[in-house]
């Protein structure tokens, strides 16, 4: 099972799922806030934080495994899902499944969609800004690069060639769409997609914002991720 933190009571519990390269921390500030009304759940994917370095590439189902692991381990029976990036990947195809446990859905600058500039860009452009998140240069006189896990880079591609767009017309919980207006590494239009095709979609855009929108109004997420759960 993954690494998590489970904490707080109550009669509904709420799942944090991070971004490539995030962790526990990357909610943390919400599960303090939210767990003295609420069970929240911060979790590292495989791979990250501090589970244990993956053995085998993997792709969004393995990872939506995971979460179903933790639901059935805790025995919960209404769920509210917040992810951001990759981790709202996880939340869409999990809550596309039509798993009843699932109530609520909540999407902040989330990955899924495909830019219509091709997947080989795609790829490119995702891999450079990963990498240069972690201080890695792309070249290949480089020994921290030479020296990453193959499993994870495999994983990568993985995860960012599949189009979940097909998927979003199955998510039948209510959701929130929450994005930053100058987000650049899912941009707005991919948010407006979401919208468009999530049956009981609503889309919330933070003016001036970027990618880490929900960090960047830590304040006014909090209150809308209250309202959210607000009759559970």
């Amino acid at each position: 099972m993954v690494n998590h933190i489970t904490s707080g009571s109550g009669n509904a519990d709420i799942i944090f799922l991070h971004g490539f390269g995030g962790s526990t921390k990357s909610f943390e500030y919400f599960a303090n806030r939210l767990n003295g009304r609420y069970r929240t759940t911060l979790l590292d994917f495989y791979g990250f934080g501090h589970t244990p370095p993956l053995e085998r590439a993997m792709d969004i189902d393995d990872y939506v495994r995971s979460v179903e692991e933790l639901m059935d381990a805790y025995g919960m029976r209404r769920v509210m899902l917040v992810g951001h990036s990759f981790g709202g990947r996880v939340a869409i195809k999990l809550a596309a499944k039509g798993d009843t446990r699932i109530k609520k859905l909540v999407l902040a600058d989330s990955a899924g969609i495909l830019p219509k500039r091709g997947f080989s860009y795609y790829v490119k452009v995702y891999t450079y800004k990963f990498f240069k998140k972690l201080h890695i240069t792309l070249n290949t006189g480089s020994s921290d690069y030479r020296g990453l896990s193959e499993v994870m880079k495999q994983t990568f591609v993985k995860v960012v060639n599949e189009d979940l767009e097909p998927y979003l017309e199955k998510i039948k919980c209510p959701t929130l769409i929450v994005w930053g207006e100058n987000d650049k590494d899912t941009p707005p239009e991919m948010g407006e997609i979401m919208e468009q095709k999530i049956p009981n979609g609503e889309r919330v855009v933070f003016l001036g914002c970027g990618h880490f929108a929900y960090i960047e109004e830590a304040g006014r997420f909090l209150r809308i991720l209250e309202a959210m759960m607000e009759g559970e």
